[in-house]
């Protein structure tokens, strides 16, 4: 279990990852634990858990475990995806909330719910 972040209550989606320490802008905050797909399986999935699916481009997809599975989108996200995991892009504070930009490399399309002042509104 990770003692450096805790999953509570988020404004963006019901639940969210957030810092229980400060982090520096470089640091690790969060090493993804996924389990690896093929694409056969992925069709198998159910609708619910799709949304926790992260196609990586080697026809190999992840299927988001806890507590990355929590991690929230954010146009002003704090992290960035770097070797299966979010590193921070700017110094985070305890109690922050941590965000990735899933507009980035993504093939997801959804209406943002993220409330940043540079908020996109859809993400495609």
């Amino acid at each position: 279990m990770n003692k450096d972040i805790i999953v509570k209550k988020s404004k963006i989606n019901k639940k969210g990852v957030f810092a229980a320490r400060d982090f520096n802008k470089g640091e690790v905050v969060l090493k993804w634990n996924p389990k690896i797909l093929e694409k056969s399986e992925v069709q198998k999935l159910k609708d619910s858990q799709k949304h926790y699916l992260y196609e990586n481009g080697k026809d190999k997809y992840f299927l988001m475990q806890s507590p990355e599975k929590f991690v929230n989108h954010s146009c002003e996200a704090n992290t960035q995806v770097k070797n299966s995991c979010d590193v921070a892009v700017r110094d985070i504070k305890k109690g922050e909330e941590i965000t990735s930009d899933y507009g980035k490399g993504g093939s997801i399309s959804f209406v943002c719910q993220c409330g940043s002042k540079n908020c996109r509104g859809v993400i495609k």
